[in-house]
This record gives structure tokens, sequence and C-alpha cells, in this order.
């Protein structure tokens, strides 16, 4: 397995260019199973977990190629219902393949899925909210196996009782072949739900209402091929303009849409760092040293859970007490013992997470648990003294393009290590 070495206290200075988003490209390629027509996606990220949903489109039937950042899907029929287990077990996503593949071909088994352990995801909202939508579902053998009762969708109104990402996108993709319009309550808001009805509306179904609590999808009978671009990465964003609080001194960040994080800015500003936009250009200069602050993550419009662990990081730098809170995941501080490794003050109580600021950092061997634990330790390197090696670094691949790369381009000191 390969592991990241660093050594710390070298500043940060340049431009880095955010790539396109790996969770709204998961979802954009999952709906390639909607229709038989050519779906070409522009600014898709070189990351594992892409590669994972390409192999298991391609199992289903799908012919996939890249040409650099772009990447063409083509699924002519469905030929294998079936996402199994092998191919699935390192990525929760694949259980988007669920509504597609009941909404165009009526049938579906797909493995429960596997991803990264930072709390229990239950499939539960998917297969309810299929069941609302007219399908006959069972759980077996770890998979979930479903039939449309009448070869065919149907519209129906469903209000989900907890907000989630995926299960909104799986429900709007069923949707937009079902017959009859669907009204989806207590939807999320994340902006890859409004980049999904985006494309979708480009392929020909009738959404509206992405990016508010209720969406209405009109079901048609068949969609079309389409073009499309991504949108860039905001959690890649976050991790970078935190990088850049921790020891940049001017960093410019392209191809970003700040609006998608104000949430992020607003509190990092609180903080004392100067962040200012430029069209679709973020730059961040280091003005002073970092005050502490609070936050409770939530979602979208909120504080994203995603850039917790990054966040955590900046706190260990703030001159006085943080406190975290997590309200989305119940084990996404598995992170703090390995910051604890390299002198970081923090305490673990439920959910949350005081951090006593200020900590002087030293390098020391770290595993990572989980994507985004991985990027809090590759900036908690970036910080400390000496020289602190990252291992399990596949989990950082399932997520970030070329990180050490970009991080070298800014003058950061980090080097792959093949094992």
């Amino acid at each position: 397995m390969d592991s990241l070495r660093i050594v710390g206290g070298k500043r940060l200075r340049g431009t880095v260019r955010i790539s396109g988003a790996k969770n709204a490209a998961l979802p954009a390629l999952a709906a390639s199973l909607l229709s038989g027509g050519d779906l070409l996606l522009h600014d898709v990220p070189a990351v594992r977990d892409v590669d994972t949903m390409l192999r298991v489109l391609e199992h289903l039937g799908a012919e996939g190629s890249r040409d650099g950042s772009a990447v063409q899907v083509r699924c002519p029929s469905i030929r294998e219902p079936e996402a199994p287990y092998d191919l699935v077990r390192t990525m929760r996503a694949s259980v988007l393949t669920l509504g597609p593949l009941l909404a165009r071909h009526g049938l579906a088994r797909v493995s429960r899925p596997g991803g990264c352990a930072i709390g229990a995801r239950p499939v539960d909202l998917h297969v309810d909210v299929m069941r609302a939508l007219g399908a006959d579902i069972r759980l077996r053998e770890g998979y979930i196996e479903a039939r449309a009762r009448q070869r065919r969708l149907r519209g129906a109104a469903y209000g989900f009782g907890t907000v989630t990402v995926t299960g909104t996108e799986n429900a709007m993709m069923a949707a937009c072949l079902a017959r009859g319009e669907t009204v989806l309550r207590n939807c999320a808001r994340e902006p890859e739900i409004v980049d999904l009805a985006t494309l979708l509306r480009a392929m020909g179904a009738r959404i509206e209402g992405d990016g508010t609590e209720t969406i209405r999808i009109q079901g048609v009978d068949a969609l079309h091929g389409a073009e499309h671009r991504l949108p860039p990465d905001r959690i890649e964003c976050g991790t970078f303009l935190v990088a850049a609080a921790l020891v940049g001194e001017r960093v410019v960040l392209d191809n970003v849409r700040s609006d998608d994080l104000e949430a992020v800015l607003d509190r990092l500003r609180r903080c004392g760092v100067c962040v200012r936009g430029e069209g679709n250009r973020l730059i961040v200069e280091r003005s002073g040293e970092l005050m502490p602050g609070d936050i409770t993550t939530r979602p979208h419009p909120g504080f994203p859970t995603d850039l917790q662990a990054q966040y955590t990081v900046l706190a260990t730098q703030a001159t006085g007490l943080s406190v975290i809170r997590e309200s989305i995941f119940e084990n996404r501080f598995m992170h703090v013992p390995e910051l604890q490794r390299l002198g970081a003050r923090i305490r673990v109580t439920g959910r949350s997470a005081f951090v006593e600021g200020a900590s002087v950092l030293s390098g020391a061997p770290l595993m990572a648990t989980d994507l985004r634990a991985s990027a809090s330790l590759v900036l908690a390197g970036l910080v400390a003294r000496g020289e602190t090696r990252v291992r399990r670094v596949y989990h950082l691949d399932r997520g970030y393009e070329r990180l050490e790369e970009k991080l070298s381009g800014l003058g950061a000191e980090v080097e792959r290590i093949r094992e």
C-alpha cells in the first residue's frame, strides 16, 4: 500500500486548479444507465471511486472511455442488472445504480455498499422510496433485490425521514422514467443534487425544485444522451482553503464556485483568514495568528461534514478553544487519535471534539482510516515539525486527484512512497 511522506514547515504559494467534483461525477455516471444514448461528461476527476463506478457500469452493460478529463459512456442495453459485491464493496455510491436499473430495466440486484467506516449509513431510505415508486424489494444475502411491480415504476409522493444526498439522487433518477408525477419532500439541497438535475434535464427529464426541500418530477417515456460539464469539487476546494490557511503565503484556487462554500468561507474569515473571490478564483492569504471558532456540521447549506476533519486540524493551530460538533455521522472523529500522536490537544465527548489550539505538532507515522480523515492527516503533516508518514492513502485516492502533486506544485514537500 502506498504512503505519503511529508516534511512540514514549507510555505505554500502559487496557483492550484480544483478538479471536477467526485460527488457529482458518481451520480452522473450512474445516470448513463437511464438511456441508450451517448453521455459525455467533462472535468471528470481521475480518482479511484470514478474508476470503480466505470467498472460497475461496464459490468452492467455500458461502454466507457476516457480522454483526459472527458469520459464518454454509452449503455445500449442492460446486460446484467446486478452490481456485485466484489465490484462495489469499497464504494458507498454504488447504491446509485439501484434507481436507474429499476427505472429502465424493471429489475435490480445491488450489493449493499461499503465505503468509509465513518458511521452507519443505512440503505433503508433508498429501499423505502423505491417501494413508494412501485417496487417489490427484499434484502437477502447482502443484496438489495428489487422488481418493478408493473414492469415500470409509477409516480408517488414521498417524504424522506432524514435528509439524504444519495437517497435523493436515487429517487430523482428512478422517477424520471416512472409513470406520472413524483413529489419528493425533505430532499437534500447539496450542489451535487442541482448538478444531477441539470444533467437529467439535458437528457430530457422534467424536473423542478432541485436545490429546495421539494422536488417535482414528471415521468417521461425515454431519455437520450447529453453533454455535461461537472462542477468543481467543493470538498477539494475546502481542503486547499484549509491548507492555505495553515501554511500558505498567497495561494490562488482556480476553478471554484464560492457560492457552494459560503458556510466554510464565513468560518475561515472569522478565524482570521483573508479570502477574497475574483470570478471563478479564490485568493487566500494568512494575515496573522488564527482565532478559534466553533462549528456544527449540517446538511447543505451548513458546514459540510466532509470538511470537519480538515477544520479540526485548523483548530489545533488557533489560539484558544474550539468546539466541533458532528451532527451527521456518529463515528467521524477517527482522525483524532492520529492527530493526538502528533501532539494535538483534543478531547472527544460523544459527538463533540474540544480542541485546545496553538499546539506544536511533531511529525510521526500515521494511519489513515477514511477518505476525509486521510486529507486531514496530510494537512497536519504540512504543519508538523519534521517528517510525517501517512499510510493507507488508498482512502485518499478514492476522492482526491493527485493531491500530493498539487501540494508539491505549491511548494510543499510531499512524496508518494510506493510499497
